[in-house]
């Protein structure tokens, strides 16, 4: 407990580089590496964000529910916001009612709680090819608003009907980033990839029949595609496009702050 963040502690910091007690540098680096706090089953990362731009997100798949709950009840004590994902109901339930503000996306397996109710800024767009891919785009949709971004979903524009594709390409084509989830050949991807004037993010998931290896065959294909300024995370993890994508949107958006 002697490591956790407090604000009167980071507060002292800062008048001692206002006295010149401390370089500009040192207090960098002291707020770099500290402070870690010890759980005993957890190390919790309190300055995640002052590294990274997002507090530390907790992947509760493993994790017993009152172990998920004690790790998001040292990251609100520490004034973070949380994200938690691979929740199952057991554990989703148990931080509803210790956290009521937040908010569970129970097909994604998220729980999400923002200090702040402004809304998100740039604009993701997330298209899932069939609605059996909807959870792993959901993870993603609930990654990137939780990261502060505004995100658009399109479900269920796969390629076995592409027509239905069309009627949304204009905020394809708005978009900062566009996320592409898809299961069986993951063709989608490369569809888009060649519509949009963004980067392509391609989810593979775990959806289809025995030739297609549990994801591995959507991965394959979209590892392969031959549409330029497509990238493609691992199998189901909408997390990580997510992720990915509202680091990108965010580099957009404070660029066309600063122009």
């Amino acid at each position: 407990m002697e490591d956790r963040v407090r604000p009167e502690r980071i507060e002292e910091l800062l008048r001692q580089v206002a006295r010149a007690e401390c370089s500009v540098e040192e207090a960098l680096a002291r707020l770099e590496r500290w402070p870690i706090e010890d759980l005993g089953f957890a190390q919790v990362d309190h300055h995640r964000h002052l590294r990274r731009g997002f507090a530390e997100v907790i992947f509760a798949a493993g994790k017993r529910p009152e172990e998920t709950e004690e790790i998001a009840a040292a990251l609100r004590a520490g004034g973070s916001d949380l994200l938690v994902t691979r929740a199952d109901e057991a554990t989703l339930t148990r931080l509803e009612a210790r956290f009521p503000l937040g908010r569970a996306n129970r097909p994604a397996g998220t729980f999400a709680l923002r200090e702040t109710n402004e809304p998100g800024q740039g604009q993701i767009v997330v298209v899932a090819a069939g609605t059996s891919d909807i959870p792993v785009a959901e993870e993603a949709v609930e990654t990137a608003r939780a990261l502060g971004a505004q995100v658009t979903s399109i479900y269920d524009v796969g390629v076995a009907g592409l027509h239905r594709l069309v009627p949304h390409l204009d905020a394809i084509r708005r978009a900062h980033v566009a996320i592409v989830v898809a299961g069986m050949e993951g063709a989608l991807p490369s569809v888009v990839g060649g519509l949009a004037a963004s980067l392509v993010i391609a989810v593979p998931t775990s959806v289809g029949y025995g030739a297609h290896f549990h994801g591995l065959a959507a991965l394959l294909g979209m590892l392969t595609s031959c549409t330029s300024g497509v990238v493609v995370v691992n199998i189901d993890n909408g997390f990580g496009a997510g992720y990915a994508a509202a680091l990108v949107n965010r580099a957009i958006v404070e660029a066309g702050r600063q122009a």
